[in-house]
This record gives C-alpha cells, structure tokens and sequence, in this order.
C-alpha cells in the first residue's frame, strides 16, 4: 500500500461502526453503547491507510468479543461500553481504544503481541490480530500499547508520529 493522507478521525468512526454492526450481524441480542472522543485539531496524517484501518479494525473487534464476554456473564446492569479516544500531540496523534470487559491477568499481556498467542477458544481468533497490529503499528514509526485491569476492562494506545517516514515491510 502507498501511504497516503488520511482524515484518521473519519477512518476510525467507519471502522468503529464496522466492527460492532459485524458483531450484531452474528449476534443480533448485542447491544453496547459507543462513546467516541475525537480530537477536531486531529486533521490528516500520511499513513498506508487500509494498514492503520486493519489495526484499529482489530482493536475494536477485541474490543467488541471482550464486552459480550462479560455481558454473557454479568448480571443485568452491566453496561458493555466501548470508546475511542484521538489526541492531537505536538509531534503525534495518539488513538486509545478502550472497553469495560473482563480485562486480562498480568500473565496475558506480556504474550498479547506474540504470534500466534490467542485467548479466545478454538476456531475464534488465530493469534495473529495482535501481532499483525503490532508490527503495522512500528512499521509506521509508532508505538502500540496496553493497559489493562483485570475484572474492570482493556485500554490500547496508538501512538503514531506526524513527522516521519513509514518504512516498508512486506507483512500484507
């Protein structure tokens, strides 16, 4: 892919609707609420845009799993919520994807961006999500990470700069 401009706000409010209208095509009893948080001085930034639209499209199908895993065990007042947040920085944007699902155990996370590394059942995800994610989100001179809390939820912060050079790589 070629990098190109991209209004990221734009790309990311289409890959959000994306994921969760895929989810209650599967699922049509799945509901979440949706918080978005963009930052209107966000403008455009030079990015292999289908590349950056994988990952983000990633997260938020993570994102989505987490949330109607805990709703399928929580009692009725729980609220499965999924946002995004976008941070216009004096040399890069910051995208944080965050939901209140289950979360993940100390153990977890250092693996997460591993190859082949899932959590979820067989025939539910290859483990190549993360990693995939990862690389795409370096090769573009960034950074991807994770903060979460067990019981209470997952938050994946993407920081990309908006004054270098994408290298290539022959990843997709």
């Amino acid at each position: 892919g070629e990098k190109e401009k991209v209004d990221l706000n734009k790309l990311i409010d289409e890959f959000l609707r994306l994921a969760y209208h895929g989810l209650r095509a599967k699922d049509k009893s799945f509901n979440a609420t949706l918080e978005t948080n963009f930052d209107p001085k966000l403008g455009e930034i030079e990015v292999v845009s289908q590349e950056i639209g994988r990952v983000i499209l990633n997260l938020f199908t993570n994102a989505f799993y987490a949330v109607n895993e805990k709703q399928a065990s929580s009692s009725t007042d729980y609220k499965p919520t999924v946002s995004v947040t976008t941070k216009r920085l004096k040399n890069s944007i910051t995208v944080a994807i965050k939901d209140n699902g289950n979360g993940m155990p100390e153990r977890i996370k250092e693996k997460i961006f591993q190859p082949f590394f899932t959590t979820k059942p067989t025939g539910q995800g290859t483990g190549l999500g993360l990693s995939l994610s990862y690389d795409i989100v370096k090769a573009h001179g960034g950074d991807l990470k994770v903060e979460s809390k067990e019981g209470e939820g997952t938050e994946f912060i993407i920081h990309l700069p908006t004054n270098t050079k994408t290298r290539q790589f022959g990843l997709l």
